[in-house]
């Protein structure tokens, strides 16, 4: 088993996490739609993370939909006092699987009492609005009134912070005119770095920032330029991927997902991956090297 009981940490609103954690989002089945081929198998990931040192899970309840969320809760409840969970709305499935705007007051309150219901909670410590005004990417726009809902739901104590998903520095601005913002999650990994500014930027306000899709999510990264460094390092790719990004800015936490115990082990590796100056340089070209998408 890995232990990251030294790892570095950081602020998750008034909580230190360690800075590698776990997403759950791989834990639904393919598409993040419907039950895992092997719901013991996933249960298994959970128990292996929290008992290697992992204090942080991103998760929620449209993933599956509900599925992923109740087998945290299977697998970890009673939780302990450190861990910390993490959610986020705004979203609904259709019954082929697509993905749906929910972000009207109704539809966003709903949401916050199905996280809680589902994960087995009297309060959501961490709740992302992720905005749905682009779906593949963050689309200029308001999101006061969706913000107004969730510090309604903070002042009746069931969320305890807010956060951020797939949004511009714009909206972020607008967001912590309206209630303290401890975290924004959007896409970035060695091969996306549009968000290179948010991320120092945050970085001096005290913001946590935590990249999804940070192996490149249902693509994974190919480089070979990190296959050529992963093999001087003896590492895989996939932790020298991670190991960059815990070097990139001490905000970043990171929660690489996936359904396997083995890859789980792989990816708490990173932890204890150190990249030199010369070998961080060699990544940094790697974004220049990508095709857009």
């Amino acid at each position: 088993m890995t232990n990251i009981s030294t790892a570095e940490t950081f602020k998750l609103g008034d909580r230190t996490v360690k800075r590698l954690g776990y997403g759950a989002m791989q834990l639904a089945g393919p598409g993040v739609f419907g039950p895992p081929k092997d719901r013991d198998a996933a249960i298994a990931v959970l128990r292996e993370a929290v008992a290697s040192g992992v204090d942080h899970i991103d998760t929620s309840d449209f993933y599956g939909p509900h599925v992923t969320n109740q087998i945290i809760r299977e697998a970890l409840h009673p939780y302990s006092d450190d861990l910390v969970i993490v959610t986020k709305i705004s979203a609904r499935r259709g019954a082929d699987g697509s993905w749906i705007p929910a972000m009207s007051p109704q539809e966003l309150t709903q949401a916050v009492h199905d996280n809680l219901r589902n994960l087995g909670l009297e309060r959501l410590e961490v709740v992302n609005l992720r905005s749905m005004l682009g779906i593949h990417g963050p689309v200029e726009g308001s999101l006061e009134p969706q913000l107004a809902v969730l510090a309604d739901l903070q002042r009746q104590g069931l969320v305890r912070h807010i956060g951020l998903s797939n949004v511009t520095s714009t909206q972020i601005a607008e967001g912590r005119r309206i209630c303290e913002i401890v975290c924004v999650q959007n896409m970035y990994n060695l091969a996306h770095r549009d968000d290179d500014a948010l991320v120092d930027e945050l970085a001096a306000a005290g913001i946590a920032y935590v990249p999804f899709f940070p192996l490149g999510g249902f693509t994974p990264l190919q480089s070979t330029t990190l296959s050529d460094v992963a093999g001087k390092l003896g590492a895989t790719p996939m932790q020298v991927a991670l190991a960059w990004l815990l070097q990139r800015a001490p905000n970043i936490l990171l929660i690489p997902g996936t359904s396997s115990v083995g890859h789980l082990r792989e990816n708490l590796g990173a932890a204890d991956l150190k990249l030199s100056d010369e070998t961080v340089a060699t990544l940094d070209q790697i974004a220049a090297e990508a095709v857009p998408a």
